[in-house]
């Protein structure tokens, strides 16, 4: 296939393959936003229709206003904006919630991304542990908070915490978290990067003060786009509006969200993300199928003695940790490709997504699969296996 112009070539992944790559399975665009960024591809194409009072969450055409408001409802909080990515989202709090020389707490497996916003602000990031399940839990939650308080004198500024983590894929008990957060007066942001978009999400049920979520990990939408949503209570202060003026020219600038720097996604991003919206707000319904299939996967690929899941069992969300040392692993150190045969042999049978060369531990995530795709998936894992007589 010729390419693009020399350099970039055709990409062609999603049409000629079944990708398992984790952090791309929810993130795959739907026609219509492959559509909208054919449509709406030059730089500022959403400002034909930006008349007073100049603000990009409230042009109406295309509907970009009525859309903000439908996700806050979508995450049932009470308002909401797109930003560039889920970590300018965590950017956006820190900068709103916390001073220079304060805590925020996070997960020892949160994303670094969240560690670096806090870094940026000059405060520091102390962590939770896992117990031996790798669930954070609500107790050590708690457990930690006193211990900051005890070391500092202060609480925690923030509590910072995955719905589902980038690691293990594991589902963390965030409604038991959020409300130890409001028993000690301390705000909850709930990462939502691999859960908003794939299954339901109710950040007030769940206790959450921000909710976050990525539009091109989770929400079928081209990068860069996240979404940041909060309760009325906070909302005013991630939200604020420059309050400034010019010492020699006196100018103001209106309603413009100061840690938004006024405006954040603008054209084909952000109208991708719009178009695949109402798909993906019927997606969510049908989770419990998700998870049913990524079950089935897991049953058949444990099915190969030897291989192991390092989530949790049985599955409740569709990224998985899985651990091939002792199978693949143990082929790949007579094998004159190394560990690139399997991967190799992966992509014989139609399937790409792990990483070259992986046979010991690596993630893969099998959201947005058919049935028939998911039972191609497994017999591939068993019939690589009788290949290489490991069963």
């Amino acid at each position: 296939m010729e390419p693009i112009i020399p350099g970039i070539q055709v990409r062609s992944r999603e049409e000629d393959y079944i990708n398992i790559q984790p952090i791309q399975a929810a993130g795959r665009l739907t026609l219509e936003a492959r559509k909208a960024l054919i449509s709406y591809g030059d730089g500022y194409s959403v400002c034909d229709f930006c008349l007073r009072p100049f603000r990009l969450d409230k042009i109406h055409k295309p509907a970009i206003n009525q859309f903000t408001l439908d996700l806050a409802e979508f995450l049932n909080m009470d308002e909401a904006r797109v930003v560039r990515g889920a970590r300018r989202a965590f950017q956006i709090v820190v900068n709103s919630l916390v001073e220079k020389g304060e805590t925020v707490l996070v997960s020892s497996i949160g994303h670094y991304s969240l560690a670096l916003a806090v870094e940026s602000r000059g405060a520091l990031w102390r962590e939770v542990p896992l117990n031996e399940e790798n669930i954070v839990t609500s107790e050590d939650v708690a457990s930690k908070i006193d211990s900051i308080k005890k070391e500092s004198g202060s609480l925690p500024k923030l509590v910072a915490i995955h719905h589902v983590d980038y690691q293990f894929g594991n589902l963390h008990p965030v409604a038991e978290i959020g409300k130890v957060c409001r028993d000690y007066g301390i705000p909850f942001l709930l990462n939502g990067a691999y859960t908003v978009g794939t299954m339901p999400v109710d950040g007030k049920k769940l206790n959450a003060d921000f909710v976050v979520g990525s539009g091109h990990k989770s929400m079928a939408a081209p990068a860069p786009t996240g979404v940041l949503a909060a309760t009325e209570e906070y909302a005013a202060k991630v939200f604020r509006t420059t309050k400034a003026e010019g010492d020699v020219s006196g100018r103001k600038f209106g309603i413009k969200e100061t840690e938004l720097l006024g405006c954040t996604v603008m054209g084909a991003p952000l109208v991708a993300l719009m178009a695949s919206f109402p798909k993906v707000r019927e997606r969510v319904k049908n989770w419990d199928d998700e998870v049913e299939k990524v079950n089935y996967f897991t049953q058949e690929f444990l099915k190969i003695p030897g291989n192991k899941v390092l989530s949790e069992l049985p599955r409740k969300h569709t990224l998985t940790k899985v651990d091939t040392t002792e199978t693949f692993g143990k082929v790949s150190e007579t094998h004159k490709k190394k560990g690139y045969f399997f991967t190799n042999e992966l992509s014989k049978r139609g399937i790409v997504g792990p990483f070259p060369g992986a046979t010991h531990a690596y993630k893969i995530n099998t959201y947005g699969l058919s049935w028939s795709q998911i039972k191609h998936l497994s017999e591939s894992y068993l019939d690589i296996a009788r290949e290489y007589d490991l069963i």
